[in-house]
C-alpha cells in the first residue's frame, strides 16, 4: 500500500465524495465500499482524517445517529459545495487519466506525428 500512497493523495478525496453522493453513509461503510472498489488495505484511520478535513471545508456534513450495534455512528452526506467539488474532481480526473493513458500507450506521439524510436 505504501507504494501507492502518494498516488492516492488527492484521488481518494474525489472517490469519497463520489461514494457519499450515492447516499448517506458512515465511516465503516465507506471503508468497506472503497475495499469493494479495489482500494485494498485502506484503514478507517486513513479515511477519518480526510472526512474531518472535508467536513471542515464544508464539502460534507455529518449527523450522529443511534446504532443498533453499539455507540452512535456519524453519517456523512454531501453538501452543495461538495457536489461542486465532485464535478471539478471528475473533470480533473478525466484530463489526468487521459493524459496518463496517452503516455503509457504512446498515443501522444501518434497525435503529434512523431515516430516511435
Amino acid at each position: 500500500m505504501s507504494d501507492t500512497t502518494q498516488m492516492l493523495k488527492g484521488i481518494l478525496d474525489g472517490c469519497l465524495l463520489a461514494i457519499i453522493k450515492e447516499g448517506e453513509i458512515y465511516g465503516y461503510e465507506l471503508a468497506a465500499k472503497l475495499d469493494s472498489y479495489g482500494f485494498r488495505s485502506l484503514s478507517e484511520g486513513t479515511i477519518y482524517p480526510l472526512l474531518l478535513r472535508m467536513q471542515k471545508e464544508g464539502l460534507i456534513s455529518a449527523t450522529l445517529r443511534k446504532s443498533t450495534a453499539g455507540p452512535k455512528r456519524k453519517y456523512y452526506t454531501l453538501t452543495e459545495k461538495g457536489e461542486q467539488e465532485l464535478e471539478l474532481f471528475i473533470g480533473r480526473w478525466e484530463q489526468v487519466s487521459s493524459s496518463v493513458d496517452n503516455v503509457l500507450n504512446k498515443k501522444g506521439d501518434m497525435k503529434n506525428g512523431l515516430k516511435r524510436v
